[in-house]
């Protein structure tokens, strides 16, 4: 197997009237097969995904988080309205995006945007199929889209690019059932392709000023009909750790 990555150079700043669809194809060339890897800050930004905190009245309950949280109540408030589950108010809020994935600040964001605070895409697969529908209109070819966020690890240090939407590519890599050299049946090896490609793609976007959200990898071929974003998220019956924080108090 020999794999191939390349940022997409060149994209301007985006705001609400681009196209990312139309960017990407008139500064790269695609082909069958490939694996399109956006950053979700500029789809968040076509979206027009910029609230004025301003313009938030918080509630007693984000004043009353944001007393141990030590963020503007306003800013808590952004944070209440974009989740739908909190597991843990300090020392950091760690709250369930609407769209399923567990992040601190429920991904609002005041980094790389001029003003204002800069939300996750409301329906991250959505997101992705229509940027993978829009690359096939203008080229005729079938790609893999994955939008990716920033997040931290349980029991690591540092943050890694994680899939947050995906169009066109199975969030797994299933080997259970399969056997290893000596024959053995694997039972457990269920491998998140999406967030190791987007991990990757991460360390060639960058953080900071590098300008290039958008990552081509050409070589891995896992286009499929895909099962969105839903297969990675545990259900609660199994999600030992957000069950172990409901019962979680911080005492500092």
């Amino acid at each position: 197997m020999r794999i191939n990555a390349f940022t997409v150079e060149d994209i301007p700043l985006i705001t609400k009237d681009h196209n990312i669809a139309k960017i990407i194809c008139s500064l790269a060339q695609l082909d069958e097969n490939d694996i399109v890897v956006v950053a979700s800050t500029i789809v968040s930004k076509v979206e027009g995904r910029i609230i004025d905190p301003e313009q938030i009245t918080p509630t007693l309950e984000a004043i009353r988080i944001s007393k141990q949280t030590d963020n503007d109540p306003k800013f808590v408030q952004a944070v209440l309205d974009e989740c739908t589950e909190v597991l843990l108010e300090s020392p950091i809020f760690l709250v369930r995006h609407t769209s399923g994935n567990i992040c601190i600040n429920a991904g609002v964001d005041e980094s790389n945007v001029e003003n204002g605070l800069l939300l996750l895409p409301t329906d991250p697969d959505e997101s992705a199929k229509k940027l993978k529908d829009d690359i096939f209109m203008l080229t005729k070819k079938h790609v893999s889209v994955i939008i990716t966020d920033t997040n931290g690890r349980a029991f690591r240090e540092g943050q890694t690019g994680i899939a947050l939407g995906v169009a066109g590519i199975n969030t797994h890599h299933d080997w259970r059932g399969s056997s290893d050299l000596f024959g053995t049946i694997l039972e457990v090896a269920n491998e998140a392709v999406v967030d190791e490609i987007a991990g990757f793609a991460n360390c060639m976007m960058g953080e900071g000023n590098w300008g290039t959200p958008v990552v081509v990898i050409r070589g891995f071929e896992l286009l499929s009909d895909g099962d969105g974003m839903n297969a990675m998220y545990r259900p609660p019956e199994t999600d030992i750790i957000s069950n172990a924080l409901q019962n979680y108090k911080w005492r500092p």
